[in-house]
């Protein structure tokens, strides 16, 4: 049977640029084995297959697999998958269209908003699915020092410090004082194996991040690594920016009101991802938090299964 797949390139508006996905539109009938055979066979940092409704109320069932394991919720994935459903309906109108849709993922039902403007790249935002939350874990931050290849003075700025944190997926944030540090470290997988903890039965990845950026919009600057997800490191990672949100909230002190931030990644690669983060804050505590970010298709066939 032929499945058919399109190739994005997500939070970019060029062509081999951002985090690459694979969608496949027919997922249905894929057996849990074969769906992670197939993801590793593309070997991008995600593979989803689209299926039939698992609620009748939601736009789409969509699975997301890394090249190592399958996951509840992640970022690129979300925006990719939201514009290429709604490209795939509705690309070949002459007039701009907005339209909402649910996709409905392990972690449950994902508001997705998609902008479509003939001429330029699609842009889809969706609301996080669930507040970030801390981690209560010990850290050795000599050990997360020496797998980064870092300094241990060089670890922590301002008020933040690291920690787990997530939104779905969680993550150990490690901030770092500025972006030399960031560009400069080298990441040891081993090592990391030896110092991070379990959490939720999986190794926590590695998600680094400093203030300030290339681009100058930038307002954070990020490199994501995930051994257990067989990620060497990841151009643009969503899921992570969810789980950053409550660490922005909690060591920034952010005050009531609406918080735009963008937050790049995937520059020491060669492939520059921007991911818009908004931040709401009422009564003290996040009351809503998104991302968002542009897709460009670069590819599509089929699979001959």
């Amino acid at each position: 049977m032929a499945r058919n797949y399109s190739i994005y390139d997500v939070f970019t508006d060029r062509k081999l640029a951002g985090n690459p996905l694979a969608v496949v539109f027919d997922g249905d009938d894929l057996s849990d084995q074969a769906m992670q055979s197939i993801a590793a066979e593309f070997n991008l940092s995600e593979t989803v297959f689209v299926q039939k409704f698992g609620n009748s109320a939601h736009a789409t069932r969509i699975r997301i697999f890394t090249p190592a394991r399958e996951l509840p919720f992640a970022g690129h994935p979300t925006v990719g998958t939201a514009i290429a459903l709604a490209e795939q309906a509705y690309g070949d109108q002459d007039g701009g269209l907005d339209l909402v849709s649910v996709l409905e993922e392990n972690v449950g039902p994902v508001r997705c908003a998609v902008r479509l403007r003939p001429g330029e790249a699609s842009f889809a935002e969706f609301d996080l699915p669930r507040t970030s939350n801390r981690y209560d874990l010990p850290l050795d931050r000599q050990g997360i020092a020496d797998a980064l290849s870092l300094k241990v003075t060089a670890i922590g700025f301002e008020n933040h410090v690291p920690a787990i944190w997530g939104a779905g997926v969680p993550f150990l944030l490690v901030p770092v004082h500025d972006i030399a540090a960031v560009e400069s470290l080298e990441f040891d997988p081993q090592l990391w194996e030896r110092t991070a903890p379990l959490c939720e039965g999986r190794l926590t990845p590695a998600y680094v991040y400093c203030r300030g950026g290339v681009h100058h919009a930038a307002k954070f600057h990020a490199r994501m690594f995930s051994p257990d997800m067989g990620i060497t490191e990841d151009p643009a990672t969503g899921s992570a920016v969810a789980a950053l949100s409550g660490a922005i909230w909690h060591f920034d002190g952010l005050p009531d009101g609406h918080h735009p931030l963008m937050v790049e990644q995937g520059v020491e690669m060669g492939r520059s991802s921007h991911i818009h983060l908004h931040i709401d804050v009422k009564d003290g505590a996040i009351s809503r938090a998104r991302i968002g970010g542009q897709a460009v298709r670069l590819a599509t066939g089929s699979l001959d299964l």
